[in-house]
């Protein structure tokens, strides 16, 4: 009767640690404030990280190995009370098949991140209602960052994710914030969960399937073929170029991607489309010239 007592706790216990989807890194960054009481950025950062970290998201069966790769970095500006100006830096990868290479997925800074914490606050989510922008936008992140990796393992393979992350964003435009609401040349949440499911951009979300699993995971068994699938991947990012203002998610992309793709261009032989890949890159992701002279 002991060992199954035991046999069953080791049960329990394994089905909890492989329930969760996040291996999330939170930092708080307070050095900007001073002559208060820094203890509460210490228990914050704590609440936040066992908040995202041993949460239930989705009904998908992950082990250890499988959970997502994420980091939250917090940067406090500004204090007044229980009242904090903030930026948030979200950043997540994914592993590559074959390697031990982690490969950038997401690499996104909010800029406008205000939020209420007390202390000791319990930190909980009601998907039916805004309660914290504190909650409303980790949550938000959250299922950005899964839905997001879900779509480069499976084509649209994150649909769950970035509906509960829309979810979010209709719930939390309640509080009149900026960064939740549809603001003209804005690229705020809105913006981001817009276009992520916009239908006329779902070429984004195949470009991200593909670049994955048919280049980045083949690049150790067939790096020609991995290779000629990156830059066909990169290319057909022009079709979305001109189809919304600001072109977000193509900022979001090479966000995450530029160096990468400028590393995966200094190694091995030229392609016989690389001049027109550094030309189209110049003309989508002109903020990022710098880096693209180096894959001439």
């Amino acid at each position: 009767m002991r060992k199954l007592l035991v046999l069953f706790t080791l049960l329990l216990f394994a089905n909890e640690i492989n329930s969760q989807e996040l291996n999330c890194l939170v930092k708080i960054n307070y050095e900007q404030i001073t002559g208060s009481n820094r203890q509460v950025f210490v228990t914050l950062e704590n609440a936040l990280s066992e908040f995202i970290n041993k949460t239930k998201w989705t009904d998908r069966v992950v082990q250890t190995e499988e959970r997502v790769d994420c980091a939250m970095n917090i940067i406090i500006t500004s204090r007044n009370d229980n009242t904090f100006n903030a930026t948030l830096q979200v950043q997540s990868s994914r592993p590559i098949y074959g390697s031990s290479y982690l490969t950038p997925i997401l690499n996104i800074k909010d800029n406008d991140f205000t939020f209420r914490y007390n202390e000791f606050d319990p930190l909980n989510y009601n998907k039916n209602s805004f309660d914290s922008n504190l909650i409303s936008t980790v949550v938000f992140y959250v299922y950005t960052i899964l839905g997001v990796d879900a779509d480069t393992f499976s084509k649209f393979g994150g649909d769950f994710e970035l509906k509960e992350a829309q979810n979010v964003m209709l719930q939390a435009q309640q509080s009149g914030l900026a960064s939740w609401q549809n603001v003209v040349g804005k690229q705020n949440r809105y913006l981001l969960i817009d276009n992520l499911l916009a239908p006329k951009l779902k070429k984004y979300r195949e470009v991200l399937h593909d670049y994955h699993i048919k280049g980045m995971d083949n690049f150790v068994s067939n790096k020609e073929f991995a290779k000629q699938t990156l830059e066909t991947s990169v290319l057909s990012m022009e079709q979305l170029f001109n189809k919304t203002v600001g072109n977000y998610l193509i900022r979001i992309f090479f966000d995450a991607k530029a160096n990468e793709i400028v590393n995966i261009y200094s190694d091995g032989p030229r392609t016989k489309n690389s001049s027109n890949v550094s030309k189209t890159l110049k003309r989508i992701s002109s903020n990022n010239n710098a880096k693209w002279r180096n894959i001439e």
